[in-house]
């Protein structure tokens, strides 16, 4: 256990030391630089593994499908264990994807759909149970900005947005900690006695004046990584567990997988994701606070358009002669990488990119590009889940079997 500590220790030491400008941990994300991540170096400094080709190839493989854009890009970009989980599934054992939403107001923006548009896809290339775990404690503990219930009420018209994306309800299981955390009690309290509060200290920097919840929950977000959790799906198997999730949510999984190494449980698998920026800029943050700092949910046409014309960042030249003579610096440009997260056609990116970077295509373009991408996004978001209902929600939250479990055995 020691060990432990000084290793977690060591590597919140690294990433501060090689990384002075950037803070990244499960509540603030913080990139003082204003450039993109190097996610090279934030790869070393956690000490996870890069996602090479080797393993896309693997997975069209296994799945006999194209893999997602998301993968190609490189956007969801490193991993703790996949090759175990995929050894797993190519055994006929298969595993189940487990990732969350903290439910903190009525919309969500498009930062927030990437893990689940990535976690409906290997659902899909995969066949497997997906749970969801909407973290209203979590919530209430960190933020107090209003009543427990009102979180609740949050985390089920998330579940609306989220359903939106195209789950299955036979395949996915959808859940608020709150409600839930009796049934997963036992692995709750395994994980508070095996995590000790210099270790929380060290990861999480909770102090003595925070209140108690802060410190209960990081055993509640890493109970659902074991499958006994879900005793209603998996009955008494041992099914290995992989989390799509932003890399700020890794110091959760780093104690969680020190955890199952102790318990003697397969380790959860971790599949990290880069962030997309703020319209601002890179270093700048998407939230309620400033609505145009971000696309959202419940934008118009009319305010998507307007965001990205006036406030997304360009990297393109002050002056026309300017752009023309040295072209995009793409680096900055947030339209360019807004079309790297949300648009699909490859041949067209390279387009953009080689077109924009010369200064060959003009920062209204981009943008013009931009809006028609989100815009039907959103719009098509928005028609889905006007049709998803109360009922259709405590659907998905009802404890039952789901049908892709157990998984059908490999020819």
């Amino acid at each position: 256990m020691q060990q432990i500590e000084q290793d977690q220790q060591k590597e919140q030491e690294i990433t501060q030391n090689e990384m002075p400008d950037l803070i990244i941990n499960p509540y603030e994300v913080v990139n003082n630089s204003k450039k993109q991540i190097d996610y090279d170096k934030l790869i070393q400094s956690f000490g996870c593994q890069r996602i090479e080709q080797s393993h896309i190839e693997r997975i069209q493989t296994l799945t006999q499908k194209p893999v997602h854009h998301y993968l190609r890009r490189g956007i969801f970009f490193s991993h703790r264990d996949l090759n175990q989980v995929l050894d797993a599934y190519e055994a006929g054992k298969g595993f189940y994807l487990y990732t969350g939403r903290g439910p903190s107001g009525d919309s969500m923006h498009v930062g927030h759909l990437m893990p689940f548009i990535f976690t409906k896809y290997l659902q899909e290339a995969f066949d497997v149970p997906v749970v969801i775990e909407l973290s209203d404690d979590e919530k209430f503990f960190h933020k107090s900005e209003t009543t427990l219930e009102e979180y609740q009420r949050y985390g089920y018209e998330n579940a609306k947005d989220i359903i939106a994306c195209g789950f299955d309800v036979n395949k996915t299981f959808i859940f608020l900690s709150s409600k839930y955390a009796g049934h997963m009690y036992h692995n709750i309290c395994k994980f508070q006695h095996a995590i000790t509060y210099s270790q929380l200290r060290g990861i999480f920097g909770l102090n003595e004046s925070d209140n108690c919840g802060k410190v209960a929950y990081p055993a509640v977000q890493a109970a659902p990584s074991l499958s006994s959790s879900f005793k209603h799906i998996f009955g008494k198997d041992e099914v290995m567990c992989l989390v799509p999730q932003g890399i700020d949510q890794d110091p959760y999984f780093r104690m969680t997988r020190d955890v199952c190494y102790k318990l003697k449980v397969p380790k959860t698998g971790c599949i990290h994701s880069q962030f997309l920026p703020g319209l601002h800029g890179f270093g700048t943050k998407m939230g309620t606070t400033d609505p145009t700092s971000a696309i959202f949910l419940t934008d118009t046409p009319k305010q998507i358009e307007e965001k990205i014309k006036k406030h997304a960042m360009s990297g393109g030249g002050m002056t026309k002669k300017e752009h023309q003579e040295k072209g995009a610096d793409l680096t900055v440009d947030v339209p360019y990488h807004y079309l790297r997260f949300f648009l699909e056609d490859d041949a067209r990116l390279e387009e953009i990119r080689v077109q924009y970077g010369k200064g060959v295509m003009m920062t209204s373009e981009v943008k013009k590009e931009l809006i028609t991408v989100l815009t039907k996004i959103v719009t098509e978001h928005q028609q889905r889940r006007a049709l998803v209902t109360d009922e259709m929600v405590e659907k998905f939250m009802e404890l039952r079997p789901l049908s892709n479990y157990p998984p059908k055995k490999n020819n």
